[in-house]
């Protein structure tokens, strides 16, 4: 924050949940009369973004491709006036000519480039059109641009540096060590990795719940054999239509439904703290991607398992996507991801290990105790899989071919070492699990939490918002273990201040008072 106050140049690399979004939120909110420039790849991220700002008082805008003629018309000219803090822009929108000609007439803070590790052709998720973004430095050469990201190797960094001109650039590169997550892999086959999946959730009854699959008959496979195994689930990828997939994804994090079962299409962005399990049903295509997609879950600091199943034909998947690529560097690239990723899923040595000194950390500590390989199998994963429900489904699950499916489709500096870290989780009445480690709080009453709940589904509903943009979860399980009885008891529970306060605090109240009164209504 304080080096984009300053006027200088950052490349920043934290992991999922670590605080990017505020690094360089509250700096544009500290820049009156001035607008920052955040370009982003995905246009559910940026109207999120855009969404949950607005429920903060901070004035904040979206141009993409979205937007309709009259609203980018309005959006243009209330920019060009300095209405906006943030301004949110495609990669595609910032290419345009006119876009860079109309910004020149604006007052700009400095630029933000989200996922810059798509500008790197040695990042996981390459986009060409953010080459382009190199221009910024010859239209806007007095603006400070700040480059973020969850993933990105010492060698994608460097890339990043020098393909956006970064002039000294501040790097601050947070330890990629996620302490609160427990990573797990386990190689299976066909028949018994459908029961290995509904151990994985049937063994984490709390929270939410993100199955990764590799293709879209293996999402939809999926959602149906959960849902006839008693599991609520729902669906996410890249050829569902918007309105399903922004309901879908609207149901999940409301928490009408537990699971998510998605293509590599899904979470970007997402804005979840209490997911307690990522799983994935196949490798996936390199450590960057698994960090990354493992990485959302545990995002408020509390335990949570992250499963990777994977079976010796996953191989030959990935091998189809690599014949796809017509580059022959990019193929090589990717292919080399690939080898990294087997690797590491066969290795016996600490999984947190692995991933730190991949990404150029080199951490003094050698066990993590939060690690199959460090701490042994769980105990849910120990029993042989059992015959009889695998019979079942396994025959409707493997028997795809990889080939006739749909395909997932994936939309000299001066160093200043910082760790990130997220909420410690160390509330009063925390209780711990067989393993020390922490969980849930004992405080949170079950039928309060599902009142609010009730309210935050309604309220979210009414005003076309996220339900998250209302009210996060920690916020929402504060709210439940600290029962606020008025205003001024409200702005201490986190996530809550003044105009969040004035929007929603009357009508929390009230359900609050109902409740303690033993009502089942909402008014």
């Amino acid at each position: 924050m304080r080096s984009l106050l300053a006027g200088s140049d950052a490349c920043v690399v934290m992991p999922t949940g670590g605080g990017k979004s505020l690094c360089y939120q509250l700096p544009a909110v500290l820049s009156p009369e001035k607008t920052a420039v955040v370009i982003s790849p995905l246009i559910a991220l940026m109207q999120d973004q855009a969404a949950q700002l607005g429920q903060m008082g901070i004035a904040a805008a979206v141009l993409n491709s979205s937007v309709t003629d009259a609203e980018q018309s309005r959006v243009m000219r209330e920019a060009s006036a300095g209405r906006y803090r943030l301004l949110y822009l495609s990669p595609e929108r910032m290419a345009r000519p006119a876009t860079v000609a109309w910004l020149q007439g604006v007052s700009i803070s400095f630029f933000v480039i989200d996922e810059a590790h798509c500008i790197s052709e040695w990042g996981h998720e390459f986009r060409p059109e953010y080459r382009q973004l190199n221009r910024l430095r010859v239209h806007f050469p007095e603006r400070p641009i700040a480059a973020f990201t969850a993933s990105a190797t010492q060698r994608v960094r460097h890339d990043i540096i020098e393909q956006l001109g970064l002039r000294d650039a501040h790097k601050y590169i947070a330890s990629f060590r996620r302490q609160n997550l427990n990573y797990v892999m386990k190689q299976c086959n066909a028949r018994t990795q459908p029961d290995l999946l509904l151990r994985a959730l049937r063994a984490h009854v709390e929270g939410n719940a993100i199955v990764y699959a590799p293709t879209i008959a293996r999402v939809e496979e999926t959602v149906d054999f959960l849902e006839s195994n008693g599991m609520r689930a729902v669906g996410y990828h890249g050829k569902m239509n918007a309105t399903t997939r922004r309901n879908n994804q609207e149901r999940w994090m409301s928490d009408e439904v537990r699971v998510m079962v998605g293509t590599i299409a899904f979470g970007l962005g997402i804005n979840k703290a209490a997911v307690r399990t990522v799983v994935h049903l196949s490798l996936p295509k390199s450590i960057e991607q698994y960090y990354q997609e493992a990485g959302r879950a545990g995002r408020d600091g509390l335990p949570a398992d992250c499963i990777l199943l994977w079976q010796k034909r996953d191989v030959g998947l990935i091998e189809y996507f690599l014949r796809e690529l017509r580059d022959p560097k990019e193929k090589e690239r990717a292919r080399q991801r690939c080898d990294e990723m087997l690797d590491f899923a066969r290795s016996k040595a600490c999984r947190h290990l692995q991933i730190c000194t991949h990404f150029g950390e080199l951490p003094k500590w050698t066990s993590c105790k939060s690690c199959d390989v460090c701490i042994g199998t769980p105990e849910w994963l120990a029993a042989p899989p059992e015959a009889e429900p695998l019979r079942r489904v396994a025959s409707t699950i493997a028997s795809v071919p990889i080939h006739s499916t749909a395909l997932a489709a994936s939309p000299s500096a001066r160093a200043v070492p910082v760790v990130a870290s997220g909420h410690t989780g160390e509330a009063t009445g925390e209780r711990r699990s067989k393993s020390g480690k922490k969980t849930v709080s004992k405080d949170v009453d079950p039928g309060l939490r599902e009142r609010l709940r009730e309210w935050r589904r309604a309220m979210a509903k009414e005003q076309g918002v996220p339900a998250f943009v209302i009210m996060h979860d920690t916020s929402l399980d504060e709210l439940c273990r600290i029962r606020p009885r008025s205003l001024a008891e409200l702005r201490q529970v986190h996530g809550f201040g003044e105009h969040k306060t004035e929007l929603y605090g009357p009508h929390i109240l009230t359900v609050l008072r109902t409740f303690r009164a033993g009502s089942r209504s909402l008014r």
